[in-house]
C-alpha cells in the first residue's frame, strides 16, 4: 500500500556539469518501506476510556485514533507508515526505546523517518539512534521529541489528538505525535537500527509508534504537496520534494518542474540546479485554477534536452475558503517571506520596566513577571521579588502605581526602527499586551488599561509601526499578545493553574481574580478595567482583530495559549489578507495547535535541523525579556554570541527572535544597541549565507571537528566557520560531503583577497574532504564567522 500524492520517477543523473538526461522508459523503484514494529512493542499508548492503559506511567494515554486502515501517510513528507493505532484491550501498540536493535532488509536506503513522542510533561527528550551498515560503519541521528501533551497547546505535532485520557477522566488539551526524518549515508547498505535507552520514567521515555525507510536508486520525487501559499497573487504554490538516492549529482542546467492537469495551469515553473547524493530539496511550482477536488495530475520534469512525464494520483489543487474547521486551519503554514527572514527583534516593554527587577545570574528570573513573582509564593522565590518589592516600595505599594512612571519620555520610534535595520534584522515583534493586561495600543471599548489612558498617554504601538512604514518599510511587523491576563476579574471563568499541583511551589497561574497585596492581603486595583460579558468574545477577539486590521500586523505572536478564540480570528484574518495579497503568520502559542504556523522554543536551539519551521526567542539579557536593572553592561549578549546563535539556528531551519528590554522612558540600554549594531555589520556583509537560505538535509554541522554550520541556496552552498579556520600546509579543510563539482568557484564571503580560491577534494561520501587554499592574512580580515561559498558552475 502506498500513500496518495506520492510520485516516484528515476532521473538517471550525471555529474559532468552538462544537462541532465532523463530516460523516459526507466521504471522507478522509489517507495516508502514501513517497518513492522509489532515484535518490539512494549507499551500501550491508546485507550478508549480513562484508566484503560498507562502510556506515561501515570495512568494517562492517548485517545484511540479513528483510522480506516492500519497505515498513515504524513501530511508534510508523504512518507507512508505502518500505524495500527488502537490494537485492542491489553494489546501493546508502540515501542519504548530500550536499546533494541531492529534488523532491516539489507538495501541502500535514502532516509529513515519516525513517528515519535516523549511521555513526560515539560520534558524534551533527545537521544541518538544508531544506524549500522553492512560494512560495520555507523551513523548517528539525534531523535528529538517534545512531550506528548501540552496543557497550553504550545506546539503542533504531525498527528494531533483533541484530548487525552487521564487516570480518572478526560483532559481536553491536545496531545501529539511528532515526525522526524534522518538522512542515511548514500551508497551504503543498511543492516540495522539501534534505539537509545530511555527507560527512566523520571527523566521521560522516548516512544516510537512507527518507522519507515525511503528506498530509491537515483534522483526521485518523494511527494507532491499543494499548499495554501502563493508565489504571486492568485498563483498557488505546490511543493515537490526531491531526493537524490543515487550516486551522482544533478548539476549543470539542472531540472525544471511543472504540473499539468484538468482545471489548472502551471504559470510559474520550479527549478533545481544542484542535488547531490544523500540530499533532499523542495521545489515550488506555481499554478492557477482548481481540480475541484482530488484528481490525477502529471509532473513534467525538463532537463533542457527532453521531458519526463510522471502521473500523480489524488492531488487537490486550488485555494480553500478558510473556515473554523480544524482540518482547514491545519493547512495554513509560514509564508516564504517568514522562512527567508531568519532574524527578528523582540521588544518587551511595559509598566514592568519601572520596577525593572529580575535579579542577577544565577538567580535571575523574567523581569516582566515582577507583579506575579512578587505576589505569589514568596517561600519559593530565589530571585527575591518578594523582599525586593517590600524594601524598595513598602508594603502599601501596588503594581498599578508604576503607571505614572511609565513615561516613554525618551521613546523615539524612528531611532528604534533604524536600530533594528542597523542590526540586520528583517522583522520585529513588540509586546502589544503582556500578562499584566496593560496594552500599548488602542484597545477601543474593551479596556482603558493602556498607554493611551495612563503613563505616556500615547499609542506607542501605532507610533512604532508608523515609523517602520515610513523609515524602514522592508521591516515586517509583529505583535506579541498575551491571551490571558493574570488578574483581570473577567478572566475568572477561564482561570487556570498551569500545573495544578501542590508539588510545584512556583506554579504559574492566570487566576482571573484581583491580585492581593502580599504583605497586607488588601486587593490591588485593576486600573482601567472595563467590565465585559465574556472575556474571549468581548475582549480577546476584538483586541486581536484590532491588531490585525487596524495595525496591519504581519505576525500574530500569541503567548500562553489556554482558553482562546483563535479559530474564528484566524479564519477571518487569513481570508481577508489573501484578498489583499498579504501572507501572514501565527505562532504556536495561540492555544490552537492546528493554527500554529511555527514553533517557538525559548532560550533553546537543537543539534540537528528540524523540518518543521521554528523560531527560537531569547533576550540579550542573560535571562530576562523585560528591562532588568540588575544586569550589568558586560552581561548582555555580545556580537560574537549573537552571530553564533543566529548562524546555528538558521542552519537548523530556525529563525532567531532576539529580545531587548527598553527602560520605562523608552531608552534602549546602550550595551544592547552597541552590540546589535556590531553584529549587524557582519550580518549585512554576509547576508547571502543567512537570508533566503535553506538548511542542508545531509547534516547541519560538523561533529567532532571545527565548529562549522552549513546553509544553501539553489545556486550556492555555504560552510560557516564559527571559529577561526585552522590553516595546515596552506589549506583549510572541510570534512563533509559538500556538493562541489568541477568548475565551481570557492570564495570567502565579504573578505578582500578571498575571491576565487583554489580547491581540491579527497575521499568520497563520509570520508570526503574539501581542501581550500587560504593565506592566514586573508583570514585576519574577518572576525566572528568565516564563510566559505561554493558557487555552482
Amino acid at each position: 500500500m502506498f500513500p496518495r500524492n506520492l510520485l516516484s520517477f528515476m532521473l538517471g543523473a550525471v555529474a559532468t556539469g552538462t544537462a541532465l538526461a532523463i530516460s523516459p522508459t526507466v521504471a522507478s523503484t522509489a517507495r516508502s518501506v514501513p517497518l513492522d514494529l509489532s515484535p518490539y512493542y512494549n507499551n500501550k499508548a491508546f485507550g478508549t476510556y480513562p484508566g484503560e492503559t498507562s502510556f506515561d506511567g501515570l495512568g494517562q494515554c492517548y485517545p484511540a485514533p479513528n483510522l480506516t486502515t492500519p497505515f498513515y501517510t504524513s501530511s508534510q513528507t508523504g512518507i507512508l507508515y505502518s500505524f495500527p493505532g488502537y490494537t485492542g484491550l491489553n494489546k501493546t501498540d508502540n515501542v519504548v526505546c530500550s536499546s533494541q536493535t531492529i534488523t532491516v532488509s539489507n538495501d541502500s536506503y535514502f532516509s529513515a523517518s519516525f513517528l515519535t513522542s516523549g511521555d513526560k510533561e515539560l520534558h524534551t527528550i533527545s537521544e541518538n539512534v544508531t544506524f549500522t551498515y553492512t560494512d560495520n560503519s555507523t551513523s548517528l541521528y539525534e531523535l528529538r521529541t517534545q512531550d506528548w501533551f501540552s496543557f497550553l497547546t504550545l506546539y503542533r505535532g504531525e498527528l494531533i489528538f483533541p484530548s487525552r485520557f487521564t487516570a480518572t477522566g478526560v483532559d481536553y488539551n491536545t496531545s501529539h505525535i511528532f515526525e522526524r526524518t534522518a538522512a542515511l549515508i548514500p551508497g551504503k547498505i543498511l543492516r540495522s537500527i539501534t534505539l537509545p535507552n530511555t527507560t527512566d520514567a523520571s527523566e521521560g521515555r522516548l516512544h516510537i509508534f512507527s518507522f519507515s525507510l525511503w528506498s530509491g536508486s537515483s534522483a526521485e520525487v518523494q511527494s507532491v504537496r499543494p499548499t495554501q501559499k502563493w508565489l504571486e497573487a492568485g498563483v498557488q504554490a505546490v511543493e515537490v520534494t526531491v531526493n537524490n538516492a543515487g550516486s551522482e549529482c544533478v548539476s549543470g542546467s539542472g531540472l525544471v518542474f511543472s504540473l499539468v492537469g484538468e482545471g489548472f495551469n502551471t504559470t510559474k515553473t520550479g527549478s533545481l540546479k544542484r542535488l547531490c547524493p544523500g540530499d533532499q530539496k523542495t521545489v515550488a511550482i506555481g499554478v492557477e485554477g482548481s481540480t475541484n477536488g482530488s484528481a490525477n495530475v502529471s509532473v513534467i520534469i525538463d532537463d533542457g534536452v527532453r521531458q519526463r512525464t510522471a502521473p500523480v494520483e489524488g492531488v487537490e489543487i486550488g485555494f480553500i475558503e478558510w473556515t473554523t474547521e480544524l482540518d482547514d486551519l491545519a493547512k495554513h503554514e509560514t509564508p516564504d517571506w517568514f522562512n527567508d527572514a531568519k532574524y527578528g527583534i523582540f521588544i518587551h516593554w511595559g509598566p514592568y520596566a519601572v520596577a525593572g527587577w529580575g535579579n542577577s545570574t544565577p538567580y535571575e528570573s523574567y523581569a516582566e513577571w515582577f507583579w506575579w513573582y512578587s505576589t505569589h509564593h514568596p517561600q519559593a522565590d530565589p530571585s527575591d521579588f518578594y523582599d525586593y518589592r517590600l524594601r524598595t516600595y513598602g508594603e502599601d505599594w501596588a503594581y498599578d502605581d508604576t503607571f505614572p512612571d511609565f513615561t516613554a519620555s525618551a521613546f523615539d520610534p524612528k531611532e528604534w526602527v533604524d536600530l533594528f535595520a542597523d542590526a540586520g534584522a528583517t522583522y520585529f515583534v513588540i509586546t502589544s499586551k503582556h500578562h499584566d493586561g496593560f496594552a500599548l495600543f488602542d484597545t477601543g471599548e474593551t479596556s482603558n488599561r493602556s498607554a493611551l489612558h495612563y503613563g505616556p498617554r500615547r499609542d506607542l504601538l501605532g507610533e512604532l509601526f508608523d515609523a517602520a512604514a515610513t523609515y524602514q518599510p522592508d521591516l515586517k511587523r509583529g505583535a506579541y499578545f498575551s491571551l490571558p491576563e493574570w488578574y483581570n476579574p473577567d478572566f475568572g471563568p477561564y482561570g487556570f493553574d498551569q500545573f495544578n499541583s501542590s508539588s510545584v511551589p512556583a506554579t504559574n497561574s492566570w487566576p482571573g481574580v484581583l491580585a492581593k497585596n502580599p504583605y497586607t492581603g488588601v486587593e490591588e486595583p485593576y486600573t482601567g478595567h472595563v467590565p465585559v460579558v465574556d472575556f474571549l468574545e468581548n475582549l480577546m477577539l476584538p483586541q486581536m482583530e484590532t491588531l490585525a486590521y487596524e495595525y496591519d500586523i504581519d505576525i500574530m505572536w500569541c503567548d500562553i495559549g489556554g482558553p482562546n478564540i483563535t479559530a474564528p480570528f484566524a479564519a477571518r484574518w487569513w481570508n481577508e489578507t489573501r484578498a489583499k495579497d498579504r501572507q501572514v503568520a501565527i505562532n504556536s502559542r495561540c492555544g490552537l495547535a492546528q493554527a500554529a504556523d511555527f514553533d517557538t522554543p525559548e532560550y533553546a536551539t537543537f543539534s540537528s535541523a528540524q523540518a518543521r519551521k521554528w523560531e527560537s526567542n531569547r533576550g540579550m539579557d542573560p535571562y530576562s525579556y523585560g528591562y532588568n536593572s540588575a544586569t550589568r553592561a558586560k552581561e548582555y549578549m555580545n556580537a560574537s554570541t549573537l552571530i553564533y546563535s543566529l548562524v546555528d539556528i538558521v542552519s537548523k531551519n530556525g529563525n532567531f527572535l532576539l529580545d531587548i528590554g527598553p527602560r520605562a522612558d523608552g531608552s534602549i540600554v546602550q550595551a544592547e544597541a552597541d552590540n546589535l549594531r556590531d553584529a549587524g555589520l557582519w550580518i549585512k556583509d554576509h547576508g547571502e549565507a543567512i537570508f533566503g537560505t535553506n538548511y542542508w538535509f545531509v547534516q547541519s554541522e560538523i561533529v567532532g571537528g571545527p565548529d562549522v554550520r552549513f546553509t544553501q541556496t539553489d545556486g550556492a552552498f555555504y560552510a560557516l566557520f564559527l571559529e577561526r579556520p585552522v590553516v595546515e600546509d596552506g589549506v583549510v579543510s572541510i570534512a563533509a560531503p559538500v556538493p562541489i563539482l568541477d568548475g565551481d568557484e570557492v570564495s570567502l564571503v565579504a573578505i578582500e583577497g578571498g575571491e576565487d580560491l583554489s580547491w581540491s577534494v579527497s575521499g568520497k561520501g563520509t570520508e570526503m574532504m574539501l581542501q581550500v587554499e587560504v593565506h592566514e592574512g586573508v583570514l585576519d580580515k574577518a572576525e566572528f564567522c568565516w564563510v566559505f561559498k561554493i558557487k555552482y558552475a
